[in-house]
C-alpha cells in the first residue's frame, strides 16, 4: 500500500488507503501503528475505501504540540475525517476505540458508526499505576527496562500467538520510536481514571458495535459491559481464542466480525 501524508492540525499524518466504496477509518492502539490493520484493509477493499493512519507521535506521524489528552487525539481524528476521508465509519482498537467514541459523541455528522475493539471508557487505580510506570520507562525506549516491559505487555496481550512474540515486540517498538507519542497517548488513557469517558457516551447518536476478545486481560468483559450499559442500542460481538491483541491472535475472526459490523 502506498504511504500518504496530510497536514492535520499541527501534525504531519501518515496514512494508507485501500479499496473503493463506503469510507472506513481505522485507528490503532497504544504502541502500534497503521500496519495493525493491513490484513483488514486488504480483505475489505472490495467493498470499502479504508484509511489507516498513524496517531500523533506513533509510526511515521509527527508529535506536534501534544497535551496528553483524549480530546486532542479525538480532534485529530475529526480533522482527518473532515479533510481526508469524509464522513466515515470509525474502527478503533483499545486506545483507538476510546478516540472513536470521543469523536462520535462530538461529531455525529462525521462519525457515522463506531466499531470499537478491546476498548475501555474508564481505567482503575491499578491501570493508572501501570501507565505511570510505562511513562517513566519510556524516557529511554532503547533501555532494557522499557524493552522488557514492552515484551511483558505484549505477551500478556496474547493468547495463542506467543510463538510470534519476538516479531510482534519488534513491530511495536518500531511504532513507539522515541517514545514521546507513546507517553502522550498513555497520559490520555490514564486521564480516563479522573475523567471517565462513560458519561459522554450518552451523547452518541450513531450506531456502535463493541467487540471483545474471549481472553482479554487488559479489557475484560467488565469493560464491554460498562460500554453496553451506557450504550443501550449497541451490539456486542465476541472474538474467540484471542487475548487483548486479538488482531494478532485471531485475525480471521476479527475480519469476519468487522465485515458483519460494517454491513449491519
Amino acid at each position: 500500500m502506498k504511504m500518504n501524508r496530510a497536514i492535520i492540525n499541527d501534525i504531519d499524518v501518515a496514512y494508507t488507503v485501500e479499496g473503493a466504496g463506503d469510507p472506513v477509518v481505522f485507528i490503532h492502539g497504544l504502541a502500534e501503528d497503521l500496519h495493525t490493520w493491513r490484513a483488514q484493509q486488504r480483505a475489505l477493499g472490495g467493498r470499502y475505501r479504508s484509511f489507516a493512519c498513524d496517531l500523533r507521535g506513533h509510526g511515521m506521524t509527527t508529535l506536534g504540540q501534544c497535551d496528553g489528552t483524549l480530546a486532542q487525539l479525538g480532534n485529530d481524528l475529526l480533522a482527518f475525517i473532515g479533510q481526508v476521508s469524509g464522513p466515515a465509519t470509525v474502527v478503533g482498537f483499545s486506545l483507538g476505540g476510546a478516540i472513536a467514541l470521543w469523536a462520535a459523541a462530538e461529531r455525529p455528522d462525521l462519525v457515522r458508526k463506531s466499531v470499537v475493539l478491546g476498548t475501555s471508557s474508564v481505567v482503575g487505580r491499578l491501570a493508572v499505576q501501570f501507565y505511570e510506570e510505562r511513562i517513566a520507562q519510556a524516557a529511554d525506549t532503547g533501555s532494557a527496562a522499557f524493552r522488557d516491559a514492552m515484551r511483558a505487555d505484549t505477551e500478556a496481550g496474547l493468547f495463542r500467538a506467543r510463538d510470534s512474540l519476538d516479531r510482534i515486540v519488534a513491530a511495536r517498538l518500531a511504532a513507539v520510536g522515541d517514545g514521546r507519542g507513546y507517553v502522550n497517548a498513555a497520559r490520555a488513557m490514564m486521564g480516563l481514571h479522573a475523567e471517565p469517558l462513560t458519561p459522554r457516551l450518552s451523547r452518541i447518536e450513531t450506531p456502535v458495535v463493541v467487540i471483545g476478545a474471549e481472553h482479554d486481560r487488559f479489557c475484560p468483559q467488565k469493560a464491554a459491559t460498562i460500554l453496553l450499559e451506557a450504550l443501550p442500542g449497541a451490539e456486542f460481538m465476541a472474538i474467540p481464542d484471542a487475548g487483548h491483541l486479538m488482531n494478532v491472535d485471531n485475525p480471521d475472526a476479527v475480519t469476519r466480525a468487522l465485515r458483519q459490523a460494517l454491513a449491519d
